[in-house]
């Protein structure tokens, strides 16, 4: 064999031994498979929360910027239409038993109603600045939304409580500065309120309606976050690092530091799978997703980071569904998308 020859079997091997490596990555790294792209026509600026109707098969994106709630129809793949009038758009949530969407919108300080088929307003409810984060416990009917702090011009923030029924504040819970998320456990005993400005979570019991914990958080705002309530485990997003913290929920002991994403703003958990995925990239020139494997509760390990697109920061998990969406803004090059993964076993 001469010399031409022998480089040429070399650099052939070694093509194919890359060529392996990275498929192999590839085939490790890519928990999540881009399975559809849904535009959202003339829809500008940051996009937010989301919330979707399983039996209906719609998903509600909040247009931040854009002053609407887009509704999407994943079973025709489309966009369907907007809601408009909201002044920074931000939390949805859609009760299904109820026939109800919850919509937030933050500087005008509203939670406005909407019947759940049709989507005609039934009612306004006017908190304060910063609504936020919505979630509801079925068992009493309340909804609980995040508001307040400095948007309100006040040292502290709230979580209101709304009778999801009446759609009448009926309570609210002060706590340190203005909520950046807001869990439930199952049985709606418990509240987990993150506080990104003050680097702290606050655990509230909801029955007296008062913070019983007050724990820090080392790396500095936590913002989204998921639970694990089998394993009492919460997954918190940090921004300062950027790290995905796994955390007791009972003691409010950190047990794991992992990387994640930049502008980090999506944290959801894959109880079938035991997977935390964290979404983030608002800003950037690429977005990612970040999954993590939970091996127990004490241990995990990143299995993927997953290219999504520029700017995209927000998702949202729908375990009923098996999908993981992706809220894409408009870049100069494309119109705002949502962007549907399918998870791969």
């Amino acid at each position: 064999m001469n010399r031409f020859s022998s480089v040429c079997f070399v650099a052939a091997g070694l093509l194919v031994a890359c060529s392996g490596f990275a498929l192999s990555q590839e085939g490790a790294k890519q928990p999540l498979r881009l399975v559809q792209t849904i535009p959202l026509p003339n829809v500008k600026g940051r996009l937010d929360h989301m919330d979707v109707d399983v039996k209906g098969k719609r998903l509600f994106v909040a247009g931040l910027e854009n002053g609407t709630f887009e509704v999407v129809d994943l079973r025709a793949g489309k966009w369907v239409r907007s809601i408009p009038g909201f002044k920074k758009a931000q939390g949805a949530l859609f009760v299904a038993g109820l026939n109800k969407l919850f919509l937030a919108s933050g500087d005008d300080g509203m939670v406005r109603v909407f019947r759940g088929d049709t989507l005609e307003l039934l009612d306004s409810i006017h908190l304060e600045p910063g609504p936020n984060r919505v979630v509801y416990e079925p068992k009493a009917k309340l909804v609980y939304v995040g508001y307040g702090g400095k948007d309100a011009g006040k040292d502290y923030g709230e979580v209101g409580i709304i009778d999801a029924q009446t759609d009448k504040e009926v309570g609210d819970i002060k706590v340190v500065a203005h909520p950046s998320e807001i869990l439930l456990d199952n049985d709606g005993k418990t509240l987990f309120v993150f506080v990104s400005v003050a680097s702290k979570l606050q655990v509230i019991d909801t029955n007296k309606r008062e913070v019983l914990s007050t724990w820090p958080v080392i790396s500095e705002r936590p913002g989204d976050a998921a639970f694990d309530e089998s394993t009492s485990r919460l997954f918190i997003g940090t921004r300062t690092p950027a790290e995905m913290v796994a955390m007791d929920s009972k003691s409010g002991k950190e047990i794991s530091h992992l990387p994640t994403p930049e502008s980090m703003d999506g944290v959801y958990f894959d109880a079938a799978r035991k997977r935390v995925y964290v979404s983030g990239g608002r800003d950037l020139q690429i977005g990612f997703a970040y999954a993590y494997q939970q091996n127990d509760a004490d241990h995990y390990e990143m299995i993927g980071k997953v290219p999504t697109r520029a700017g995209a920061g927000t998702s949202f998990w729908s375990p009923e569904l098996d999908r993981y969406y992706v809220a894409a803004p408009a870049t100069d090059k494309e119109e705002a998308a949502i962007l549907v993964y399918a998870p791969q076993d």
